[in-house]
């Protein structure tokens, strides 16, 4: 089967539904054995320094992906780099199809939206439907396992995100992802309870730092809440697959994110927020709005390239740690 890139979480169904295989880039990239070389390759290709480097990852793994001939860009609701990426992309002979979430969360542009990928890929609303009922048989085990996280005390920050981040795609066979989340939660009660004090909130994008959640555990807190990854898993039990992507919160307005944000941070009892912010992205305004409307502490961090955490990020993360003890 085909593979087909995704900058960003679309409506997935209608790429399973058209007997092709999802690929978030994102997750290409990050996991890549060396994502900084593909950054710098990026840079060499003429993409410049002070740009997001989660865009010169895609553009670079796109490259070197030469099974994927086809990328679903989304041009309204992510980054408006993406357009940039879309051009370069272009010029190089892969087929760009533009996916544009309305900002007002109008349901009759998004349904239309829909429509228009499914006309490009080529599929029904009944094989969509199809695809959402396999999807959301391995989302509801993905719910179970952030509810364990919070409710219970042996699901890692680290496992959390990571699981969630890949329902994005479901890693392209939503079966065999459904058997591994199947597996890690029949694991569960035999692992040591994690013991640690502070419950912490990750809002923001995924980090492109990887040793976050282990060095937050180290220090004897834990996060509780993916805000961005938990939405990728579509954690909401609804059948209008358009009402589905209404609901998603990362596409639309800081006013409507923060509204679930609040909601899950009262429930799971957080004590303290680390808001993560890339370099170079305009999602770094909205922190002002962030801290205005959060009646919590709140930590705001930059990452740049992807690596492990700085000697500043680290003394920042130990103060913030103390304080809340």
């Amino acid at each position: 089967m085909r593979k087909v890139g995704m900058t960003t979480t679309i409506p997935a169904e209608v790429v399973y539904a058209a007997g092709l295989i999802p690929v978030d880039l994102n997750n290409i990239f990050v996991t890549h054995e060396n994502p900084q070389s593909l950054v710098e390759e990026a840079e060499v290709a003429g993409y410049p320094r002070n740009l997001c480097a989660w865009i010169k990852g895609l553009y670079s793994t796109t490259m070197q992906n030469e099974d994927i001939q086809t990328i679903i860009a989304v041009t309204q609701g992510d980054c408006s780099n993406t357009h940039a990426l879309m051009e370069t992309l272009e010029m190089a002979g892969v087929n760009v199809i533009p996916f544009a979430f309305p900002f007002d969360r109008d349901y009759d542009l998004l349904k239309m939206q829909i429509e228009k990928l499914m006309a490009a890929l080529g599929t029904t609303w009944e094989k969509v439907y199809q695809a959402k009922k396999r999807m959301d048989a391995v989302r509801s085990k993905v719910h179970e396992l952030d509810r364990l996280t919070w409710q219970g005390d042996r699901v890692r920050g680290w496992e959390n995100h990571l699981f969630q981040v890949c329902c994005s795609d479901l890693e392209g066979d939503p079966e065999d992802f459904g058997h591994r989340v199947d597996q890690f939660l029949s694991e569960l009660p035999a692992k040591d309870p994690i013991n640690a004090k502070v419950r912490l909130a990750y809002i923001g994008v995924p980090p492109i730092m990887d040793d976050l959640y282990d060095y937050v555990e180290e220090r004897g807190a834990r996060v509780v809440f993916n805000e961005v990854q938990r939405q990728f898993s579509m954690p909401f039990a609804i059948d209008d697959i358009v009402e589905q992507y209404r609901l998603y919160s990362y596409p639309y307005g800081i006013f409507y994110r923060l509204e679930d944000i609040s909601r899950e941070l009262e429930k799971r009892q957080v004590d303290g927020v680390i808001h993560y912010a890339q370099s170079f992205c305009y999602r770094q305004i909205e922190d002002l709005i962030v801290r205005k409307k959060l009646k919590y502490p709140i930590l705001t961090l930059e990452g740049d390239k992807p690596n492990k955490l700085d000697a500043r990020t680290r003394m920042r993360l130990d103060a913030f740690l103390d304080m809340l003890r």
